[in-house]
């Protein structure tokens, strides 16, 4: 057989999957990555010998990782310990208004419907029966798909075409599709929040992200020993199947000759030679020239109103009281549309912020009662940023009085924190910008603002013959099944045309 190496470059989830996928079928391939981990976004925050997950803290879409261990020959199941969760979430608005959501769909009507009455409890029966209608419709044409169009799209879904893609309401924002659903606005709010999963804002972002309520009711599940663990597992799998991972590798440049990719530069000056490179990383640094300026053109540039929502987290150990912490926690502001204008408008924190607070020592099961616990857990908070790092880094009385404004609503609502034993690890958008070079701290690449968001994302073939994308700011979108999605996609595409490459 010829040969033919190819070069990941980015161990993050896309990396990874696609290199797994590659390696299955026999192909030569080396995945290089700066940091010392894998994982990219899927990374790791030491305190006092304590590891916190500081990047996604749920598996969805379980059966992405099922497909992609199988065809490897292995089972996921084998590699990780996963456990479903029954609760989905503990939202609080403040001290009196308190509502879970369960992997249940009925114990979750039973609960809106004691928090909102029983007509509420009737629309929401009605809205996830809408969300997982659309998610059903789009799951082959478009998020298996490797470049769907609007035409595209609408000849796979059938149903007439546009009559098909009518029903999942490509042209309403989510926000007035809730309006239809929901009375009570802390119930549009909550599930509004959706829109944040993909870094954006409920009152621009398409009505289709309700599919999201249908992928929570489908399995959350939490992973033993840490989400990190997904990554390094992948890794392992990889090297089994004769891929090489390299760490605290730096690519500087990719190489092109004769109009196509032929290698990489390594920082410590080092050429590797390859068939094909697949970049997983966000494609803002191929379009700010980060990997050579024969590459710029390999990804539109992301203009600084596209940028998705970046974040100010707080990595600590402390013991709480007072509030019964379930895994995942929601604060909500007093005011959504306000909170939202601020972040994308504004562009500056919000005065009031909806604070997310992953309890990450607490179970998958139902919350206990007791508000208190003897030992101190392992805390993250989460507030949404604008992704301004190049132009307005915060400075320090901001997040000082952005800390002061969190702690503030987290103790309106009953949650108290003693004194952390060690100071707490903080992110900015300006570390989120160096960890992840030309995002300014976007964390989700693009924003899905505007019906034709989902489609304006750079495809797995990129614009320069035998470089390939793969990760969360590429099709079909982020979050780890989707950038798991995306690194399929990259070597799907990569050995169709493996015919025609010299």
């Amino acid at each position: 057989m010829t040969s033919f190496p190819v070069v990941v470059v980015g161990a993050g989830i896309g990396g990874l999957a696609c290199a797994l996928r590659l390696a299955s079928r026999g192909v030569d391939v080396t995945v290089l990555e700066s940091a010392d981990e894998v994982g990219g976004k899927l990374r790791c925050i030491d305190i006092d010998g304590a590891r916190l997950d500081a990047g996604p803290t749920v598996l969805t879409m379980r059966w992405v990782f099922d497909e992609l261990f199988a065809e490897a020959g292995a089972a996921l199941a084998d590699a990780l310990t996963l456990t479903q969760a029954s609760t989905l979430a503990r939202h609080a608005w403040n001290g009196r208004s308190r509502l879970d959501l369960f992997a249940d769909i009925a114990r979750s009507a039973d609960a809106i419907g004691t928090f909102a009455g029983a007509a509420e409890a009737k629309r929401y029966l009605a809205f996830c029966a809408r969300a997982r209608s659309i998610y059903t419709t789009l799951e082959q044409p478009f998020l298996r798909a490797s470049q769907p169009t609007p035409v595209s799209l609408a000849g796979r879904v059938g149903l007439r075409g546009l009559g098909g893609l009518m029903r999942i309401s490509p042209f309403a924002t989510l926000w007035s599709e809730l309006s239809s659903y929901f009375h009570d606005p802390r119930l549009k709010q909550l599930f509004g929040r959706y829109a944040t999963y993909c870094g954006s804002s409920p009152f621009l972002a398409p009505a289709t992200l309700m599919l999201v309520a249908h992928v929570e009711q489908d399995g959350v599940w939490l992973v033993d020993g840490g989400m990190q663990r997904i990554a390094l597992a992948l890794k392992g799998l990889i090297e089994q199947r004769g891929g090489q991972v390299r760490c605290a590798t730096t690519v500087e440049r990719i190489e092109v000759e004769g109009g196509r990719v032929r290698g990489v530069q390594l920082r410590d000056g080092d050429r590797i030679a390859a068939s094909a490179v697949v970049f997983n990383g966000d494609t803002s640094a191929l379009a700010g020239g980060l990997l050579g300026e024969a590459v710029v053109r390999a990804a539109p540039p992301i203009r600084r109103e596209q940028r998705s929502l970046s974040a100010i987290t707080w990595h600590l150990v402390s013991r709480t009281r007072g509030f019964p912490l379930t895994r995942h926690n929601v604060f909500f502001s007093g005011d959504s549309p306000r909170e939202f204008h601020e972040l994308f408008v504004d562009r500056r924190l919000p005065g009031d912020p909806t604070v997310y607070v992953c309890a990450q020592d607490r179970g998958a099961g139902d919350p206990s009662p007791e508000t208190r616990t003897d030992a101190p857990e392992r805390l993250m908070c989460l507030v949404n940023a604008p992704a301004d790092a190049d132009i307005h880094p915060l400075t320090s009385e901001e997040i000082a009085r952005c800390e002061a404004t969190m702690f503030d609503k987290l103790a309106r609502c009953g949650l108290q924190l003693e004194s952390p034993t060690a100071p707490p690890r903080i992110t900015t958008p300006s570390v989120f910008g160096k960890l992840f070079p030309a995002t300014h701290g976007a964390l989700y690449g693009r924003a899905t603002h505007g019906w034709a968001a989902s489609f304006e994302r750079p495809s797995s073939r990129s614009k320069v013959a035998g470089l390939y994308l793969a990760g969360g700011s590429v099709h079909p979108g982020p979050g780890l099944p989707m950038a798991a999605l995306s690194g399929g996609l990259a070597a799907q595409s990569l050995m169709e045309d493996r015919r025609s490459m010299p």
